[in-house]
């Protein structure tokens, strides 16, 4: 690592009340005392660690403009450095040409996500806890927030430690009795070591399985409508995402290609993907949009299947069924203001899955629809005080192959393999667990994962 002294403007590069400019290295007080002057005179060069200092930044004899200085003795800052946040005026022009100032003085652009790999470097905080940093950054919903925050917090840092804690001894044990086999002895291990084996797969396990949920909540909830043309469902989307994003018309066929669009619902994120209707057509564009549609309902972590109750089920809907069964789905009957000739009863029947009554053009049953989704994705409740969830698909590939290592070595106790055989299974578990956390990672997966930061942090 460069041991330089680095400088980046820290807030959105848009006009706005305040703007922050930090700097963080060696040379960051010798830089701050050339550029700030405070209002009484002191120097802020033997401030202490955790003070406000209020001034102004000049450029040689000009102002740049009056701030307020904040000092944050290394190690205890963000990046483990000396380091200083100038909070300016939030005027683009204004914090380029402080920016400016303090490289002119010494320090060198920041490269995106450096503050963050440096905490990591010095020691700050472990690999797992600096990508929690731009998930929190990057959190579309209150579960994604919780999460990632836990994450900060060391939650599967400790988790993880925890674990190669227990893997390490035994391997360690293994290794001193095939070194020392007079004073270490395996008589009976492969009894007792098979018992706890099988309570670290269980939570290897556990944690590899909080990955779907981690995803969803980190990313949203991939949703696709499916149905007739004309039952409703851009209607469903417009009403969802609060404003007209589809058109329309009691013409059927209107929606033609896959409409995106990200809202949020009560802390649920939702993907939702609005779609053409599914039906039986010599129209060659609409052909292409049904088959669009069929395409993301196979990606799709939900299926929102709408019916118009006011209309008999045909050849259509049994397509569509056939298309949901074994999948987590949704069943709504819409426009239930008409006439009904469709049974819930009977929907739910044919479905195999849980049938709401909406009406989209009235906004009737729409809350029923979010509760349903935050019971079948999360079981109305999350409790975060107890649970870790992976939202990070790098940590979850460490897990699966540290799983699978571990199960070699279940295996083998089973073929009743020579316990030297052990070791190197347990050591690669060791060493993939490691790796989510920064223990004998690469450099290029390090440069790689900060690369993804946003400049400042």
């Amino acid at each position: 690592m460069k041991k330089n002294t680095i400088a980046a403007i820290a807030t959105a590069m848009s006009s706005s009340g305040i703007g922050i400019i930090r700097i963080s290295g060696e040379q960051t007080f010798a830089i701050i005392k050339e550029i700030f002057r405070k209002k009484n005179g002191d120097r802020i060069d033997v401030s202490k660690s955790h003070r406000i200092h209020y001034g102004y930044i000049l450029d040689g004899e000009e102002v740049l403009d009056e701030v307020l200085v904040l000092v944050m003795r290394g190690p205890h800052s963000y990046t483990a450095e000396d380091t200083v946040e100038i909070d300016c005026h939030g005027g683009i022009l204004v914090m380029k040409r402080i920016l400016e100032t303090v490289i002119k003085c010494g320090a060198r652009p920041a490269e995106p996500g450096e503050f963050t790999k440096r905490a990591f470097l010095n020691g700050r905080m472990d690999l797992s806890q600096a990508e929690a940093v731009i998930d929190v950054i990057n959190a579309k919903n209150d579960y994604a927030l919780k999460s990632s925050v836990s994450q900060l917090n060391g939650e599967i840092s400790k988790k993880i430690r925890k674990l190669r804690e227990k893997i390490i001894y035994e391997i360690a044990f293994i290794e001193s009795a095939l070194d020392d086999p007079e004073h270490v002895s395996l008589d009976g291990y492969k009894i007792q070591f098979k018992e706890k084996l099988c309570s670290m797969i269980q939570e290897l396990e556990t944690l590899a399985a909080s990955a779907d949920n981690g995803r969803v909540m980190a990313e949203g909830i991939r949703t696709v409508i499916l149905g007739k043309p004309n039952v409703g469902k851009s209607s469903l989307m417009n009403l969802l995402a609060g404003q007209e994003r589809a058109i329309v018309t009691e013409i059927a066929g209107t929606t033609r290609d896959t409409l995106e669009e990200h809202i949020y619902l009560h802390g649920i994120s939702l993907h939702i993907v609005d779609t053409a209707g599914i039906r039986d057509t010599d129209d060659r564009v609409e052909q292409i949009g049904v088959l669009k549609a069929k395409d993301a309902a196979r990606d799709a972590d939900l299926i929102i299947y709408m019916v118009d109750g006011s209309v008999p089920l045909d050849e259509n809907d049994k397509d569509i069924v056939g298309m949901i069964q074994e999948r987590k789905a949704v069943v709504l009957i819409n426009k239930t203001d008409l006439v009904q000739v469709v049974e819930k009863e009977e929907l739910e029947k044919i479905t195999g899955h849980k049938v709401i009554l909406i009406s989209a053009k009235e906004h009737l049953g729409i809350e029923c629809l979010e509760k349903e989704i935050e019971a079948m994705f999360y079981g109305g409740k999350i409790d975060f005080n107890d649970q870790v969830y992976i939202t990070n698909i790098r940590h979850k590939t460490a897990l699966m192959e540290s799983l699978d290592s571990m199960k070699l070595v279940q295996k083998s106790i089973e073929d009743d393999m020579p316990e030297d055989f052990y070791s190197i299974d347990l050591m690669n578990a060791y060493e993939q667990l490691g790796s989510i956390i920064g223990e004998a990672v690469e450099e290029d997966l390090v440069e790689q994962i900060f690369s993804k930061f946003c400049m400042g942090k």
